[in-house]
């Protein structure tokens, strides 16, 4: 997890969630929120950017401190890697807090197999998980559809001293990349996914989670068919819990619910100690 001069969940509540990130206070909409009281309404007052949707899916940052620490070097630490935080039009700041246990799991199942692994990350945004796996030791090949978002993680790369680390990057729709590589004959000992449950590749290739994820797992399935070592895939899908996930997993990489996959969800203590919902992960092996 992060250190609290990193990241915090100070309150949500009222479909908003109030963070801490790197020395700014942020407050951003927050779906899973609505309907719960917020426990501290005054430490709202702290916000330096508030974030205001205007549309589906775009909105426009309010800053309310007079503060430019977002327009340069702002970093989010991590263990031994950074990532740069950046506001953007859909209010994302280039980094999901909740992944950070997914990220020491990544470092975990490199580290213990005891063998130089080669690892896919598909949908893999500014590359928490790439950059976990890559400081562990493992070779890496990352895809994500926007470029701009591959030249983000690439910034990732350098800032966290893996500018040079054999990782390849891929701005590519996923399944295509997936694809190609089957015919290629490539294989991999692991596959990480964080699919969203709608999307558009660089050519308007959609993507529909319930209608394209159980192929992709399939074609997975048959990337890693000689030497796979783990498997994690991470969603934010309301309808896709942990049960029907990990039936999903096992079924299309196994064959067969005994897999050992395990699904769990993905949440974030607040300051208060409550827990804000924040997504399904499931894991192959079962290890911690």
């Amino acid at each position: 997890m992060f250190s609290t001069d990193q990241y915090q969940l100070l309150d949500f509540g009222e479909g908003r969630k109030l963070e801490f990130f790197a020395g700014l206070y942020i407050d951003r909409p927050s779906p899973v929120s609505e309907g719960i009281s917020q426990a501290d309404p005054e430490c709202w007052q702290q916000a330096d950017l508030r974030f205001e949707r205007e549309n589906d899916e775009q909105g426009r940052w309010i800053n309310l401190s007079g503060t430019d620490q977002h327009e340069a070097n702002w970093h989010l630490n991590h263990g031994s890697f950074r990532l740069e935080l950046k506001t953007t039009p859909f209010g994302h700041l280039g980094v999901f807090p909740e992944q950070a246990t997914n990220w020491d799991w990544i470092s975990h199942q490199v580290q213990r197999t005891g063998r130089p692994l080669k690892i896919l990350n598909l949908f893999a945004y500014t590359g928490g998980s790439t950059l976990a796996a890559a400081a562990a030791g493992a070779e890496l090949v990352h895809v994500d559809a926007a470029r701009n978002i591959v030249s983000w993680a690439r910034e990732n790369a350098a800032a966290s001293g893996l500018g040079d680390h054999p990782i390849r990057w891929i701005d590519e729709d996923a399944r295509l990349f997936v694809q190609r590589e089957i015919k290629r004959g490539n294989q991999y000992d692991v596959v990480i996914l964080d699919p969203p449950s709608y999307g558009h590749g660089p050519d308007g290739q959609a993507w529909k989670i319930h209608q394209h994820l159980p192929s992709l797992l399939a074609e997975c399935a048959t990337l890693t068919s000689q030497q796979r070592a783990a498997m994690l895939i991470t969603c934010h899908t309301p309808t896709l819990g942990p049960a029907e996930l990990e039936s999903l997993v096992s079924d299309t990489l196994f064959g067969h619910c005994q897999s050992g996959a395990s699904s769990r969800p993905l949440h974030i203590a607040s300051a208060d100690g409550r827990f804000m919902p924040a997504g399904t992960t499931c894991r192959w092996p079962e290890t911690s």
